[in-house]
């Protein structure tokens, strides 16, 4: 459902585990939406995480939190889908492709019942090929169907640049590309704070990028999943608010520019393949496909892990 000026009105999520009541809390807290309505195969789990996080909705917002099933996704312009089985401590995301493939076959058909027109926002692992998955079972155009991608782990680059140039975060300018995951690309080359190519800015204030301190920043972000993992179980703050964020660019039709995955006419010499570039997403989901200008190691890196993702994502037959 969609108000005055493209904003959306109604936003659900299926799956209300830590990653998708994580994202719910986030768009409460801001507003995003005047309502969310949390489905799970566990009922009695999506009553209490609607009631738990409408009790915080009094001091920030006027967003209507409720627990629903299918049917009361009608009308809702965006529903995230983060069900799916959890990723086990080492487990890798690709591991979960065949364990969560046969959960969207029934989750994407019973949203598209009841909401046909809908924007898809997905954010279960491995991403990147359950948002092929998801493309290909709607039928809808890939421009509606976005996975959340390298959205975190462009958070992860620009939090640690940050930390070492002793900036805000949301002055740098850098995206990470390709897959959620291993083979991810880290675009150096491309990056600037402000309008100043990142390498040059690092001297020009005496905290060069040496090789030690990339190979830090590289492990910082590669690994960030696999530590926390180890620590806590899993992942869902940073993520939730990424999901959160997605779903603003949307519900504002804001024609934000953020590393989100679809699946994409070409991306380093690939076709037809899900993975992560920055896009301009707005009302209408993705608006525009923006391809960075990355030099020769970055090019054959992204290259490997498009052909990679699209390898895999072929060999799921649905």
């Amino acid at each position: 459902m969609v108000g005055f000026g493209g904003t959306v009105l109604k936003i659900g999520i299926v799956g209300v585990g830590m990653v998708g009541s994580s994202a719910a809390y986030a768009m409460a807290l801001q507003g995003i939406a005047q309502e969310l309505v949390l489905v799970d195969y566990n009922k009695e789990l999506a009553a209490a995480q609607a009631e738990d996080i409408s009790h915080a909705v009094p001091f920030v917002s006027t967003t209507v939190v409720r627990a629903g099933d299918y049917a009361d996704l009608a009308g809702a312009g965006v529903v995230i889908i983060a069900a799916g089985v959890s990723q086990k401590p080492g487990e890798s995301r690709l591991d979960l492709l065949s364990r969560n493939a046969e959960v969207f076959r029934i989750v994407v058909s019973r949203i598209l019942d009841v909401a046909p027109d809908v924007i898809l926002l997905i954010a279960s692992n491995p991403v990147d090929i359950m948002t092929d998955i998801a493309t290909r079972i709607s039928g809808l155009p890939p421009s509606r169907v976005i996975g959340s991608g390298t959205i975190l782990d462009t958070a992860r680059f620009r939090s640690l640049l940050a930390r070492h140039l002793a900036i805000s975060p949301q002055s740098v300018h850098g995206y990470v590309l390709g897959e959620h995951g291993d083979s991810e690309v880290l675009a150096w080359s491309c990056a600037c704070v402000g309008s100043v190519p990142l390498m040059s800015f690092a001297k020009q204030i005496g905290k060069p990028l040496t090789d030690a301190v990339r190979a830090e920043i590289d492990d910082g972000v590669r690994r960030a999943a696999a530590r926390i993992i180890g620590g806590k179980g899993s992942t869902y703050y940073g993520i939730g608010a990424g999901l959160a964020r997605i779903a603003k660019a949307i519900a504002r039709d804001q024609r934000d520019i953020l590393s989100v995955s679809s699946v994409t006419e070409d991306i380093a010499g690939v076709s037809k393949v899900a993975a992560s570039v920055p896009r301009v997403i707005g009302a209408g989901g993705i608006m525009m496909d923006l391809i960075p200008e990355l030099n020769v190691e970055e090019s054959a890196s992204l290259h490997h892990s498009a052909a990679m993702l699209k390898a895999l994502a072929a060999s799921v037959p649905l």
